[in-house]
């Protein structure tokens, strides 16, 4: 037998419960201290550096960077403006006639044409005679086509699909759809 002795506390000296803790605490001590340098290195940049040569820390350069953009003044010696009147209620139907028109062209061309243009899913072209002739039989007239326009029929949403449109509007794109049919 060889003449070395075995010690087991000696042996397991590096796992030893206090030596663990000892490294323990070595390695918090020096976390610490690793960032009470760092803050002071942040603080030390910072704090040191002083703003109070520069230009652009200068009243009139503040004062520039926040005035606001544009300025609204009321000259208090200018007169009121005049009230606003109401509209005439009632406008001469021959002054209607033309806008009535070039507003139901503007709603098929942004709106109806989508369809009514080349016919898809059954609508009819805008210059067929023989189809609107037939939608104005099955609908009983111009206010039964005024209706399924408005409402919506077959393969057509309400509106031809723009929700925004007036009534008044898809009367009148329906009314320049009748007028270039005939």
């Amino acid at each position: 037998m060889s003449g070395q002795h075995h010690d087991p506390v000696q042996d397991n000296i590096d796992t030893h419960p206090v030596k663990l803790a000892i490294w323990i605490v070595i390695g918090t001590i020096a976390l610490i201290i690793g960032i009470m340098l760092t803050v002071q290195l942040a603080v030390g940049f910072y704090g040191s550096r002083s703003m109070k040569g520069d230009p652009a820390m200068s009243d009139a350069a503040v004062a520039k960077r926040i005035a606001p953009a544009a300025k609204v003044t009321m000259d208090p010696n200018a007169p009121a403006p005049a009230p606003t009147t109401a509209p005439p209620a009632a406008a001469p139907a021959a002054a209607k006639a033309e806008p009535a028109a070039h507003a139901g062209k503007a709603t098929y061309d942004a709106t109806c044409s989508v369809c009514h243009a080349a016919g898809l899913a059954g609508a009819p072209k805008a210059s067929d005679k023989a189809a609107w002739s037939a939608r104005l039989k099955a609908a009983k007239g111009k206010a039964g086509l005024y209706a399924s326009s408005i409402k919506g029929k077959g393969a057509m949403p309400a509106k031809g699909g723009n929700a925004s449109l007036s009534d008044d509007a898809v009367k009148a794109a329906v009314d320049y759809m009748l007028a270039t049919a005939k």
